[in-house]
């Protein structure tokens, strides 16, 4: 014996069905404007370099490799391989620096009681508000003095003296949701505040830690300003800048090379993502539990 449907039932079904395909045409369209482009410049990088901007194909019609193959011929006379070590480099020292510190400033104010903590957490937050160009003559005034202007200290040193306020906001929200019976019985144990955070602290704020280290790699390796005010040295350029190379001083560019090079310059941060995009989900019960 089978039920009819009544109509108002089938209305109601026809509505979620309906809607249900709205929403998935419309997450599609929003998918191909933000795939676009990527594909665009996958595409551009098999095009021949007098076809990139002439011709408004998406995908080439036959691909060639002539752009990538001459980037093994490096750019006037420096090898692209340089751009890359050098843009690890500094993002492998950021990324040190602002875990430790910003967890080790983070720890300071939530677990540690002082004179004038919340008063400084304030004037800490605070410079979020200030802008990056503000502070850009008179750190490189300094730096110039200091005779550390075309070295990376520069770029890092900000970096593990907890000058990256968002980040330390971040954990020290993190760490005032850690028990506090923690920390009771790591003092019943013995630890003082540095063994405290090294073997309580810090391995429960793993999920803050790889959030922090993943902003901070992709900041660096696709920070522009900075290496361009503080490096001279051609050879010691960073990615970003080495692109800039790819334009001769008549405003001519090799396109071709640029894209290729833009091409695989995204594959680090990929790669970078990827080993460690699992850990932002990882909560802190699970943390705890182990």
């Amino acid at each position: 014996m089978t039920t009819a449907t009544s109509p108002a039932v089938r209305t109601a079904n026809e509505r979620r069905r309906t809607g249900s395909i709205a929403w998935h045409v419309g997450a599609l369209v929003v998918l191909a404007v933000v795939l676009y482009p990527v594909i665009w410049v996958v595409g551009a990088a098999f095009k021949p370099g007098k076809d990139i901007i002439a011709s408004l194909d998406l995908l080439p019609a036959k691909p060639v490799f002539e752009n990538f193959s001459g980037l093994a011929d490096g750019i006037s006379g420096i090898s692209i391989s340089s751009f890359f070590v050098n843009s690890l480099t500094y993002a492998v020292l950021a990324v040190v620096g602002v875990v430790l510190s910003s967890s080790l400033t983070a720890y300071a104010f939530t677990k540690i009681r002082f004179a004038g903590r919340n008063l400084m957490f304030t004037m800490m937050i605070g410079t979020l508000l200030l802008p990056y160009h503000v502070l850009l003559i008179p750190q490189y005034v300094m730096f110039r003095n200091l005779e550390l202007v075309d070295t990376l200290v520069p770029l890092v040193a900000g970096k593990f003296l907890a000058t990256e306020a968002f980040f330390v906001f971040l954990m020290v929200q993190f760490m005032r949701g850690l028990p506090r019976e923690l920390d009771e019985a790591a003092k019943l144990d013995g630890c003082g505040h540095l063994r405290t955070y090294w073997s309580i602290v810090l391995p429960l704020c793993r999920p803050a830690l790889i959030t922090s280290a993943i902003f901070t790699f992709i900041n660096a390796w696709n920070d522009f300003m900075g290496p361009l005010i503080y490096l001279n040295t051609p050879s010691k350029y960073t990615v970003s800048l080495g692109l800039m190379m790819f334009r001769d001083q008549e405003g001519i560019a090799n396109y071709g090379g640029m894209i290729a090079m833009s091409l695989v310059a995204l594959i680090p941060v990929i790669a970078f993502f990827m080993a460690f995009q699992r850990y932002l989900i990882d909560g802190m019960a699970t943390s705890g539990l182990k």
